[in-house]
């Protein structure tokens, strides 16, 4: 029963060798869906392409539900998954600012590099600004240690905070998924670019 590697089914070795197999999928399936187009992906923000808002909530759905199904049975025990403590305010902020880049600059840090890796300049250039800015939050951290560590919140589950179950969660979140799908298509066509081929790459 997963996770494989807490109960000692895999090494560690193994599972670096698994999660180098799973990122060379994850970034094929990036450029599979345009994620290395700049234009593509600040299209989002302006309505033209929505590609991103259908990739990410399949990958959300497609993962509740797995994840749902193989604790069902047995496959996998969810109270051993780890999920990232929450610090309000720096969470709002790191959002704020890789909202600006991402807006500013056509990627995030994701798609940068998968960008970079079929030879895009800009990319090159937006994964230095990501290093620069890695640098100077290190350099600069006893400055915004307080509003980093600031408003902890623990590890808090959106069903426990809604006080509904996984399974009702994941169901309205499929919900959601499909009229953010309308809500794409639609605006698809209401802010469509006549010098842009929604199905470019």
């Amino acid at each position: 029963m997963g996770p494989l590697i807490v109960n000692e089914i895999i090494s560690a070795n193994t599972n670096l060798l698994i999660a180098f197999f799973i990122g060379i999928g994850f970034g094929f399936v990036l450029e599979s869906n345009g994620f290395s187009s700049s234009r593509r992906l600040a299209g989002m923000f302006y309505g033209y392409d929505t590609t991103v808002l259908k990739v990410f909530f399949t990958a959300a759905v497609t993962a509740s539900i797995g994840l749902l199904f193989m604790s069902l049975f047995g496959w996998i025990d969810l109270s051993f998954i780890y999920i990232n403590p929450t610090f309000l305010w720096s969470a709002i902020g790191g959002g704020v600012v890789m909202g600006a880049g991402f807006i500013l600059g056509g990627y995030c840090p994701g798609t940068s590099f998968c960008a970079a890796a079929i030879g895009k300049l800009d990319a090159l250039a937006f994964i230095g600004g990501i290093f620069i800015g890695i640098l100077i939050f290190m350099e600069g951290y006893p400055l915004w240690e307080n509003f980093y560590k600031a408003k902890f919140m623990g590890s808090p589950l959106l069903s426990d905070w809604l006080n509904i179950s996984r399974g009702l969660l994941a169901f309205l979140i499929a919900l959601v998924a499909l009229g953010m799908f309308w809500v794409g298509e639609w605006a698809e066509k209401k802010f469509a670019r006549e010098d842009y081929e929604i199905n470019q790459r």
